[in-house]
């Protein structure tokens, strides 16, 4: 089984029907990176509204997490040159929003993460299965794919062979096109038991490392409980307890990818784990939102309004709002910088 931070993309790429143009998402890694925390910061504040934010106040919430100065700045800079970031300039201060095409990638992503324990009914007892054959040469195709798959919730079950209980949607379909055109054959079979031998479908994931990632997620997360109820996390600490929980969590849905119950030893710890992730996410919502707008405040006499921390029910309909069209007609595209170091200029990105 992949390792939680093998994953090369939680979110990969550019999804063919749903970004408007290409958008290349900074790697997960262990720990948090600046790039993924600045990711994080602008889509749990930012994602349904695309609402501005000033660049020194990015720096600002970024150094709350450890960040340098320096190193928030240049992690603007490199978002921007991704295609996540785009940028604008009112004399001397510049802000940043997230791209529509990066706001797209994450909306799938959180509508993903949010649907991770909802029910998926009763299985039929049938496999998907992609068996893929690709030349050696073509390492980066190879790559491509195997992200593509593993987004999808599919498993390598053996090389060049992957599957998945559930059938291929039209949607995933459309995001295979053109992966590994005439290198790739899709089937939905019944597995059939030969008296122990041969491998288990199920053995395409590790599912005492899943339970045990599951556990550890528990453990992290369960003490804090009582302090949120209790409203004794605000400020700083709640945006950073609030983006850490996120980090933490979206890895779960790709490593245990709605299995089936009846695929899983009993008393699978999936629901308690996003019931946490919820009390904790949701929980924090609203000191963490007022204390992203006390920052973004600092440098900027626009009014905050349009910086609104989502729930996990949210993200299961998170959605450009009317407010996305209105600060999209307030910053003319005229106004937008075309890279990063023009967005920061003389100013040094203040």
């Amino acid at each position: 089984m992949t390792s939680p931070y093998d994953i090369e993309e939680i979110f990969p790429g550019d999804f063919p029907g749903d970004a408007v143009e290409p958008v290349l998402l900074p790697r997960r890694q262990t720990g948090n990176s600046p790039q993924g925390l600045a990711v994080t910061l602008l889509a749990d504040y930012t994602l349904r509204t695309r609402a501005w934010l000033p660049s020194a106040a990015i720096v600002a919430l970024l150094a709350e997490a450890g960040v340098s100065h320096a190193g928030a700045r240049t992690t603007i800079s490199r978002l921007a040159r991704r295609g996540v970031l785009e940028g604008s300039r009112r004399g001397r201060n510049s802000s940043y929003r997230l791209t529509e095409a990066a706001a797209s990638v994450l909306t799938a992503g959180g509508r993903a993460i949010a649907a991770t324990a909802t029910d998926t009914g009763p299985w039929d007892r049938r496999w998907t299965l992609i068996a893929f054959s690709l030349p050696q040469d073509e390492a980066t195709q190879r790559r491509e794919l195997r992200g593509r798959l593993r987004w999808l919730g599919f498993a390598p079950l053996y090389d060049g062979l992957w599957i998945s209980p559930h059938d291929l949607t039209d949607k995933a379909k459309a995001r295979l096109v053109g992966l590994a055109p005439g290198g790739v054959t899709v089937f939905r079979a019944d597995h059939v038991e030969l008296d122990g031998i041969g491998r288990k479908p199920v053995d395409a994931w590790d599912t005492t490392a899943i339970a045990r990632q599951y556990e550890a997620f528990l453990q992290r997360w369960s003490p804090l409980l009582p302090d949120i109820r209790a409203a004794r996390i605000t400020g700083a600490e709640a945006v950073r307890a609030r983006t850490e929980v996120m980090d933490t969590y979206r890895r779960l849905p790709y490593l245990d990818p709605r299995l089936p119950l009846d695929l899983l030893p009993p008393g699978w710890p999936r629901e308690p784990a996003r019931d946490l992730f919820a009390a904790v996410y949701d929980g924090l919502a609203a000191p963490a939102q007022d204390h992203v707008r006390a920052v973004a405040g600092g440098f900027t006499t626009d009014p905050p309004t349009l910086i609104r921390a989502h729930t996990v029910a949210d993200l299961l309909d998170c959605a450009p709002t009317p407010a996305d069209r209105e600060s999209r007609v307030r910053t003319p595209r005229t106004e937008r910088s075309r890279t990063a170091s023009r967005a920061f200029g003389a100013s040094g990105g203040s």
